[in-house]
């Protein structure tokens, strides 16, 4: 191509979920492809995250005797996302389209190799609507052995998740201290961990297992990949993309792409600047996203009149900030616990715990426009200590000194000391506490329904009768944590079409400039359906992508 330092068939703007698996489609449609990755690392968000994809009608859930549809799970989005409004990239006919092409995605993976498995139990996260599932969608990648990778295992973006056991396993150990099914699931990860020393395995999980398995499938299949490559600039002539402008040796580099240009970029959960014109009282700080989640493709598209959508929403992910940790710690499941609640700074609780943690974050800060809480409070007493996690520590652990001493944990006799410690009424907070113990001991929470839906549940202690997420707060000392509206990445951007096309705001498309994951207005508008909500979409455009840049249809891969 003219003016062009070098040229491929497919030019793939990061190496987050999505990008590795248009690159297998475009590998197996003979194309030449190219990753370019701005940061040192592989793998983008998903492979910190939990790597889990949410696929409706997949191929496991037959054989489980678990029932699905098309029908059915397009009634549950409807019933979901069908009245929010401002949402252009949730239209049914895109929400339609990806119902059909993420079970046709994931069988393309499998027939490249890559082993899955469905979580045995892990409801949708709004399971109590009209087509909703209380066995869940969600599948995951098996473990792996990312010795595999050889040279390239030190080029992986590495995993939270340290452990050598399926992630839907895995989140049963918090529950060692009641539960012997949480302890046989620790026994068998530490035997697998001693067999993998045994014989020279290093097995990963989650986000770090799929990420895996998709680099070692693209390299394999001849998909090549760059690190250190930051994209500045995408090439449009006469209306089309026709490449993009990135580095080598510190110097502009100009890449053309004959079949066109994939944006999997990230978000802006780093830009500071972004978050407050767009998510104000939120953090860069309060991120799981990958470092390379600047905004720079929101950027480029507002520059060259590309439509932008949803840009105020992200996958809020409840967070604290423990002193001794570099990362702010998820409290999703500590929350939904027996024996803890949540207060504004008022003292009055005003939310379920349970639930999807991106309607957590958002009733937070819905709830702050009107009364200050962001932060907010989660209390505890000294039953919550004794049986569950708080940040990373195990129950009835020893927190570190330096808890205490910087205020992260606040402790006291009495509700109404913590109450004067944390700066809140004492009165309010006792009538909090008291009204939340009413509902605990009737094993109902009549102000808000915690505890109705499976998903409460299922994060909750099912040992713990006759609601698994409702326990009384009543024995001191008692203990208080600040709980910040964190996210594991931002949820809006480019608006794009059911082939993964890039619109303009004249509702046209730019030839040749395809966009997916959360460089894009998620599919799923301003909801979280279930677990995988962003990483199951992530792989469904990029390979639809991938197919529409090479003329396929499902029967010619």
């Amino acid at each position: 191509m003219e003016g062009m330092d070098e040229t491929f068939d497919f030019v793939v703007v990061g190496s987050g979920g999505g990008s590795m698996c248009a690159g297998l489609v475009m590998r197996k449609a003979g194309k030449r492809v190219l990753i370019l990755e701005k940061t040192d690392l592989i793998g983008g968000s998903t492979a910190r995250a939990g790597g889990v994809m949410w696929i409706p009608n997949n191929r496991f859930m037959a054989p489980a005797g678990v029932e699905d549809s098309f029908e059915k799970a397009a009634t549950y989005l409807d019933s979901l996302i069908g009245e929010q409004q401002d949402v252009p990239g949730a239209t049914r006919e895109r929400r339609l389209a990806y119902l059909r092409e993420a079970p046709e995605m994931l069988e393309f993976l499998i027939s490249q190799g890559i082993p899955f498995s469905r979580g045995p139990y892990w409801p949708d996260y709004n399971d109590e609507l009209p087509g909703g599932s209380e066995p869940g969608r969600t599948v995951v990648a098996d473990l792996f052995d990312v010795n595999q990778l050889g040279e390239w295992k030190d080029k992986l973006r590495p995993n939270k998740f340290q452990m050598a056991v399926p992630i839907y396993h895995a989140m049963t150990l918090p529950l060692i201290r009641r539960s012997w099914k949480a302890r046989w699931v620790a026994f068998k990860t530490v035997m697998k961990g001693l067999s993998g020393k045994l014989t020279g395995k290093h097995w990963v999980t989650a986000g770090a297992a799929l990420q895996g398995r998709m680099l070692q499938a693209a390299l394999k299949s001849g998909v090549e990949l760059r690190t250190h490559s930051p994209v500045r600039e995408v090439i449009i002539q006469d209306g089309a993309c026709v490449g993009v402008v990135t580095e080598k040796d510190g110097k502009p580099w100009r890449v053309g792409a004959r079949a066109g240009v994939l944006l999997n970029a990230g978000g802006f959960a780093h830009n500071q600047e972004m978050r407050d014109k767009y998510i104000p009282h939120t953090r860069k700080e309060w991120t799981h996203a990958a470092p390379g989640d600047t905004g720079d493709m929101h950027q480029e598209m507002m520059r060259i009149g590309a439509a932008m959508g949803q840009m105020n929403e992200m996958v809020g992910n409840q967070m604290s900030l423990p002193p001794t940790d570099p990362d702010p710690a998820g409290m999703q499941t500590q929350l939904a616990k027996p024996h803890a609640f949540l207060v504004d700074q008022t003292g009055v609780r005003y939310m379920n715990e349970g639930g999807s943690y991106m309607s957590f974050c958002q009733g937070m800060l819905k709830r702050h426009e009107t009364v200050p809480a962001v932060p907010s409070w989660m209390i505890m007493d000294s039953q919550f200590m004794r049986y569950h996690m708080l940040a990373h520590t195990m129950p009835g652990s020893k927190k570190p000194d330096i808890w205490f001493e910087s205020g992260y944990l606040v402790t006291g006799k009495t509700i109404e000391d913590l109450a004067a410690a944390i700066n809140v009424d004492p009165a309010a907070l006792k009538a909090t506490t008291e009204r939340f113990n009413t509902f605990a001991r009737q094993g109902r929470d009549e102000e808000f329904g915690r505890g109705d839906r499976a998903y409460d549940r299922f994060l909750g202690d099912y040992t713990h009768k006759p609601n698994a997420t409702l326990g009384t707060v009543e024995e001191g000392p008692f203990y208080a944590v600040q709980i910040v509206p964190g996210d594991v990445g931002t949820y809006g951007g480019v608006v794009t079409d059911s082939n993964a096309r890039v619109m303009r705001e004249d509702g046209s498309v730019i030839p040749g400039l395809y966009a997916t994951g959360t460089t894009t207005a998620s599919v799923m508008g301003r909801s979280y359906p279930g677990a995988g909500s962003s990483i199951g979409p992530s792989f469904t455009w990029g390979f639809v992508a991938a197919k529409h840049a090479a003329n396929l249809g499902n029967e010619g891969i």
